[in-house]
Order: C-alpha cells, then sequence, then structure tokens
C-alpha cells in the first residue's frame, strides 16, 4: 500500500472560518484515516468487505453521533463539527462515511429526537460507543423517491405491534444489532419503530454484487410477522416529516463527506501531475492538464463555503430542508465531475488500486443517487423557488 501524502486543499484559506475545537476535530480525524482506514481500505473494496475492524476507531473520533448530547454517549458537538468528520472520513472512503452517517443521522437522531428517555438512554451510549450498529429501514423494493408510497405496515395486537414488510437498499443491514423502521400503522400514519436483531421474524440478508460502495455492507430488512413490543414506538413524531428529517441530518452530512472525496482525488491528481513525465516534462505542465486541475480546485472550494454556512445555519437552526437539497445535489455532482476528470488525468493508472480515484468515482455513483436522487433534489430546489409542485 502506498503511503497516505493527503494534503487538504484550502484556497481560499476557510480555515480562519474555523473555531480550534472544529480544526482539532478535523485533524484527529484526518490523522486517524490516514493510519486506520487508508492502509485497508483498497483491499477491503476489492474482496467486498466491510472492515468491522475499524468501528471502534470510527467511535473514538466522535463519528458515531457527534452532536448527540454528552449525557447520552455522545460528543456533545455542533453541526459543522460533524460536517468536518465526514468530511474527513469520506476522503477515506464513501463507504465508510455511509455507516458513520447512518448510525449518526439515521439511527442516533431518531432515537434522540422522537424517542423518549428511557429509548435514549437505552440505546444511544451503545451506539455511541459503537457497540452496537444500528440500520434504517425506509426504502422499499418498490417505493424509492416515493416514500409516502410504503406497503410496510404494523398492527396493534393488544401487548405488542405485528410488523409485516421488507425494506432493501439499507446499509449496515447485515450486521445491526438494532434498525429503526418506518411503517403504516392501520389508519396509514407513518411510524419510527425499534427492531432489534433476534425478533422472531426479522431477518438481514446481504446484498452481492456490487460495483459501488464495496467496502460498506448493504442489505435487506425483511419482517415476517415480528413481533415489536410497543416501548419499542418512537412516540415524539409520525408522519413522513419524521424520516424526512433524518435525512436532512444524513444530506447535511453527505454535503461535507463529497468534498473530501473531491479533495482526494484532486489531491492525487495534482501530485501525478508533477510527478507523471510525457514529451520531456511533467503533464502538469501543459494546458489542458491545467485547465482541468484549475477547474477542480474552484469548484471545491465553492463547495467548501456552500458546507460551511449551511453548517452555520444548520447550528443555528435556520437552514431549510431545500437548502440542505440543493448542497447535497451540488456537492456531490461537483465530487463526481472531479473524479472523472482525475481519472483521466491518470491515464490507465487511474482504473487500478494503486490510486483511489476509480474507488471514488465508483462509490459517489451511490452517493449522488442515495438520500434523494440528483434529479429529486433538483425539483425540491425547484418547487421552493417557484411554489409549484412538479411531484403532483
Amino acid at each position: 500500500m502506498k503511503p497516505d501524502l493527503f494534503e487538504a486543499p484550502d484556497y481560499y484559506n476557510l480555515d480562519e472560518l474555523l473555531s480550534e475545537e472544529h480544526k482539532l476535530v478535523r485533524d484527529a480525524a484526518r490523522e486517524w484515516v490516514k493510519r486506520d482506514v487508508s492502509p485497508i481500505i483498497e483491499e477491503a473494496a476489492q474482496k467486498a468487505e466491510f472492515p468491522k475492524s475499524i468501528i471502534g476507531g470510527l467511535a473514538e473520533i466522535g463519528a458515531f453521533g457527534p452532536y448527540i448530547p454528552e449525557e447520552y454517549g455522545g460528543a456533545g458537538l455542533d453541526q459543522i463539527s460533524y460536517g468536518l468528520i465526514m468530511q474527513e472520513i469520506e476522503r477515506g472512503d464513501s463507504g465508510v462515511r455511509s455507516t458513520a452517517s447512518v448510525q449518526s443521522s439515521l439511527v442516533m437522531y431518531p432515537i434522540w429526537k422522537y424517542g423518549n428517555e428511557e429509548q435514549r438512554q437505552k440505546y444511544l451510549p451503545k451506539l455511541a460507543s459503537g457497540e452496537w450498529i444500528g440500520s434504517f429501514g425506509l426504502t422499499e423494493p418498490d417505493h424509492g423517491s416515493n416514500p409516502g408510497g410504503m406497503t410496510t405496515n404494523f398492527k396493534d395486537m393488544g401487548d405488542h405491534y405485528l410488523l409485516n414488510g421488507a425494506k432493501m437498499w439499507i446499509s449496515n443491514a447485515p450486521f445491526c444489532q438494532i434498525a429503526v423502521v418506518w411503517a403504516k400503522d392501520e389508519n396509514g400514519r407513518i411510524h419510527g419503530l425499534i427492531v432489534e436483531r433476534g425478533m422472531e421474524g426479522f431477518s438481514t440478508p446481504e446484498t452481492h454484487n456490487k460495483w459501488s460502495l464495496r467496502a460498506s455492507a448493504t442489505g435487506e430488512l425483511i419482517f415476517d410477522n415480528v413481533k415489536v413490543p410497543k416501548e419499542n414506538l418512537l412516540p415524539n413524531k409520525s408522519g413522513l416529516g419524521a424520516p424526512l428529517g433524518c435525512l436532512d441530518s444524513a444530506r447535511f452530512g453527505i454535503a461535507w463527506g463529497a468534498i473530501g472525496a473531491a479533495m482526494d482525488c484532486y489531491d492525487t491528481a495534482l501530485r501525478y501531475s508533477k510527478e507523471r513525465i510525457q514529451f520531456g516534462k511533467p503533464i502538469g505542465q501543459f494546458q489542458l492538464q491545467q485547465k482541468k486541475l484549475a477547474e477542480m480546485i474552484t469548484e471545491i472550494t465553492k463547495a467548501q463555503l456552500l458546507a460551511w454556512r449551511l453548517g452555520v445555519m444548520r447550528e443555528n437552526g435556520t437552514a431549510t430542508s431545500a437548502q440542505i437539497s440543493m448542497a447535497k445535489r451540488n456537492n456531490v455532482d461537483m465530487a463526481i465531475n472531479i473524479a472523472r476528470e482525475a481519472r483521466q488525468m491518470l491515464g490507465g493508472m487511474g482504473i487500478t488500486g494503486e490510486y483511489s480515484i476509480m474507488r471514488h468515482s465508483m462509490n459517489l455513483e451511490s452517493v449522488i443517487t442515495y438520500e434523494g436522487t440528483h434529479d429529486i433534489h433538483l425539483l425540491i430546489t425547484g418547487l421552493d423557488v417557484t411554489g409549484l409542485n412538479a411531484f403532483k
């Protein structure tokens, strides 16, 4: 494995906008990625295996629920710290960031925000420490961009609920201890239920043959007459707005994470352009290669400013769902385009596992689709600026 020589680009001196705590949190995550992720991630992706050995390290750098209060095992950090951690982890690999993102925003967040005190005390400390890993069940085989059409349902059986249905494309599913599952009650109202491994009728088959997020474990959640205790219902919010609130947090993390993938591709291409000699000079001296690099750093800088401003608004409670959608769509699109351009700069070497670019490129094909597709986020912005609903 080549040494991780990554140097983060900061063309507009954005570090001046960060607090000392922000930089300490980010630098700790960066060093951990260099030490514990970079040396193993290519092999893990080639083998299509999630490296479970890194779970403890993710917990140590605060990647599991960084903004969750310390009384529940979280780090009690702000939203920009959360974003910076996701940025550094995705610089290592999008699949690893997916594991942390799901744990934080899609499992711990709803338990913290929508659960009761007993649920918070029972689940959050174990999730924060990495002792338990969680998954989030919203997407179904026939309902992706239209989650309100879900068919997974539960019935009140008196002393418990009876849950039936299926979810797919679920990160962490194959080895999760719990799943936050969204299902309709007998009146068609959507609620969150905490389903625990070991409940009879609950299974989590793994999804194989992926060309993307190969170092992340993906699977299904199958519910065949699963008896869920009534105390496992999240009591403080219901309706489609509940899971969408979780997605806001996840999309915020992705808007930051994608910058990390883009920075890694840019840094790799920049270094390669100075070392690769063709026609008697470094390829970085050719105009077309400089054009690529100049456009990359420009787009990264714009995305950094967008994410930072969104982080400020998210922290003070003024960021809207539509603003989060814009950042997710823009920054992932930016990252996937940079990955493609960087791959071209490396020529044939760009497709090998000796460099991270092709892995990032494949991963970003999933990131541009999950937590709201590229086109759906465009329509969310369109609805916000026109007031006219293209979904109906």
